[in-house]
Formats: structure tokens, C-alpha cells, sequence
């Protein structure tokens, strides 16, 4: 008999699984459909001896102090500040858009406050902010759009920014100083030995037993389990009573180099040209030195695995209903990016498993209290 089911072995399942088995003493079991653990954030070594990930580039980042300290547990580190150029007009220029991205597009020699005023004279204004397309032009005008947000935004949800929900580029900030780093958080690392090293030792209790290569509808009716945690798709569990949930995919295709760099950064994205969105070099995310080189070009398409939700109304309105479902089971709880149909970064997946975890033992905690006598 296992005190807790947790179907799904990425972050969510496996944070979950730690502080269960570690912290609460349950017996947990965790299944997954594929043959390894750490989600979409596994990691391997190629045939030529270099660390990439399976499902394209992880870059961790955060602000929480709770999610890096608990993760610190489990690897050592690696800082890695990421860096991102954009291919446009066959130049290589800063993304997110900075002071340098504009100095070196116009050649102007702008500080802080005139890149402002600037940026302000080409803006759009928008009495009302509701799609990707009123963000960008509302902030940075359309020319810029057209170069850097409108071709990627195409090629990544196969809809033009005009039909997309404010959050996607809102997502994307636009800077009046010169930081190129892509993300500005206080925690920028990379687990030393890879996020798969970091998922083993998370896992390794005497308490938790893993099922690979398994499908959870599979076996359901033969495990004895009190408790059920949910990490997959939420429509897939009620058998899409309602319909499928909208999910954008992804294809890589990877490619080994007999050169020891092929590119200025980790990553160069490509808005206007190509099939492919972006390029990533791993030796950049992990700091190996070898003499050979491994990229991943990532493809987006419309079947596949699922990796983002569309952030369109009528989405979210389908996603509503299965909530609705949900809400009304007692013994299940419904965690990470396909459970509650959210684009999560990986410390936010995180950061939810720990607050659901809490929430667990607390309403156990009640539940094993006596009533009072009156």
C-alpha cells in the first residue's frame, strides 16, 4: 500500500515525492510514461562525450530563495549568466531589446533616459492592451516588431501576435539600460553535473520506488494507493470529456560539430528566417570543455508532445471546466504545467510542488485531530 501515487516524474512529481517521503515518512510511487525521470528537464551525455538536453535548452533562473535553497540539496552549482543574441537583417544584436540593441540597430550613441524618449516617439499607443501584438508596439513601436517579435511569434504559435493573449510577449521585457544577460534574476545558475544527477539524488529515499516506460491508466487498478498527485496533461485524465487542450510542440534536431565553438552565445534566436526558431550551444549551459561541439535546433509545430498551452480566451475557458472537475475530487491533487495547463518556469513548477505540499500536510494535520468535547 502506498500513501501517495504520483503520476509524472518531473519537477512537480519529484519535488512532491522528496518532501513526502523525506519529510512526512509516506511511501510514494512514481510513475512515468517515459524510460527516464526529470521530465523535460533530462539530460545525457551524446555519443560524443557532451551534456545535452533531450528536450531542449533549461536555463535555471529564480528569485526565490525557498526554491534555490531547496534545490541546493541536490547539486552543487554552476553560475551561468544566459545570453541571447537575435539574428535580424544578418546582424546579431541583444535580446531582450536593450540600450546597446538600439544603439548598435540605429547607430546612435544613446544613454539611459534619451533611449526612453526614444522608444516612446516610435510607440504605438494602445487605449487598451490586449493582445502580444498591442504589448510589443506599445512599447517599442512597429519597426521593431517587425524585426525582432513578429516572424519568431509566428513561427513558435503558428498565429499572428494579433491573435495572441498580452502574456506571451509580455513575458519578453524591454530595457533602457545595457544588461544583455536574458534573464535578471537573483539566482542564475546550472546544476553542476546536470539537472538529471540533481533529480537522482532528489529521488534516492528508501521510501520512493520508480516505474519507467510505464502508462499510469495501465496500472492504476492493480496498485493499492491512498492518494493520487497528478503531474500530466489534465484533459488526458477525464478522458478529454470536454475536448483536447490546445498544446504548441516542439521538434529538435540535434547535431554534433568536429569545431570547438560554432556561435558567440548559448543561444542565437532566428525571427525572420529559417524554419527554426532558435539555436542553442550546450557547451555555453554547462561550461565542458571539449573539442567538438553540440547544438539542438528547435522546430515548433502543432503535434507532439505537449509544451505550451495557447494562451487564447476560449483555452482557457475549456481548461475552466476540467478545473471545475478537479475541484471536486477529494483524494487528487493536480500539480505543474499540463495539470493546470500553465507555461511555468521550472522554479515556479517548483515553488508550486512546495505549496502544495504544505497544503497536504496541513489538511492532514486537521484531519488527525481530535474534536473537542463540548
Amino acid at each position: 500500500m502506498y500513501d501517495y501515487l504520483i503520476v509524472g516524474a518531473g519537477f512537480a512529481g519529484c519535488v512532491l515525492a522528496e518532501k513526502l517521503a523525506s519529510v512526512t515518512n509516506k511511501k510514494v510511487l512514481i510513475i512515468d510514461k517515459r524510460n527516464h525521470i526529470a521530465g523535460n528537464a533530462y539530460d545525457h551525455y551524446d555519443k560524443a562525450g557532451i551534456l545535452v538536453h533531450k528536450y531542449g535548452p533549461h536555463i535555471f533562473h529564480t528569485n526565490s530563495k525557498e526554491v534555490y535553497n531547496y534545490l541546493s540539496q541536490f547539486t552543487e552549482w554552476r553560475n551561468y549568466q544566459h545570453r541571447v543574441l537575435a539574428n535580424v537583417d544578418g546582424q546579431l544584436f541583444p535580446i531582450p531589446i536593450n540600450l546597446n540593441t538600439i544603439n548598435q540597430m540605429y547607430g546612435l550613441n544613446l544613454n539611459s533616459d534619451e533611449v526612453t524618449d526614444f522608444l516612446a516617439s516610435k510607440a504605438e499607443k494602445k487605449s487598451e492592451v490586449l493582445t502580444s501584438e498591442d504589448v510589443v508596439v506599445g512599447s517599442v513601436g512597429r519597426e521593431l516588431y517587425e524585426k525582432f517579435f513578429k516572424g519568431y511569434t509566428k513561427k513558435q504559435w503558428d498565429l499572428d501576435p494579433s491573435e495572441l493573449n498580452a502574456s506571451v510577449t509580455a513575458r519578453i521585457p524591454t530595457r533602457t539600460n545595457k544588461d544583455n544577460r536574458y534573464f535578471t534574476d537573483t539566482y542564475q545558475v546550472m546544476p553542476l553535473y546536470g539537472y538529471t544527477k540533481m533529480f537522482e539524488k532528489m529521488l534516492d529515499h528508501p521510501n520512493i520506488n520508480i516505474m519507467l516506460n510505464t502508462n499510469y491508466k495501465d496500472v492504476m487498478t492493480e496498485i493499492n494507493y491512498r492518494k493520487l498527485i497528478f503531474t500530466g496533461p489534465v484533459d488526458e485524465y477525464f478522458d478529454f470529456q470536454y475536448g483536447k487542450l490546445p498544446y504548441r510542440s516542439l521538434e529538435f534536431k540535434f547535431e554534433t560539430l568536429d569545431q570547438e565553438k560554432f556561435q558567440e552565445t548559448g543561444t542565437i534566436n532566428y525571427p525572420n528566417d529559417y524554419a527554426f526558431t532558435r539555436i542553442t550551444e550546450f557547451k555555453y549551459l554547462s561550461g565542458q570543455k571539449h573539442e567538438k561541439t553540440s547544438l539542438v535546433y528547435e522546430f515548433p509545430k502543432s503535434e507532439g508532445d505537449p509544451y505550451y498551452p495557447i494562451p487564447k480566451p476560449e483555452n482557457a475557458e475549456l481548461y475552466k471546466k476540467y478545473q471545475d472537475l478537479a475541484a471536486q475530487l477529494e483524494n487528487v491533487h493536480f500539480v505543474g504545467r499540463l495539470a493546470t495547463y500553465k507555461y511555468y518556469n521550472m522554479d515556479q513548477v517548483v515553488a508550486q510542488a512546495l505549496t502544495t505540499f504544505k497544503k497536504i500536510t496541513s489538511s492532514e494535520l486537521l484531519a488527525e485531530e481530535p474534536l473537542e468535547k463540548t
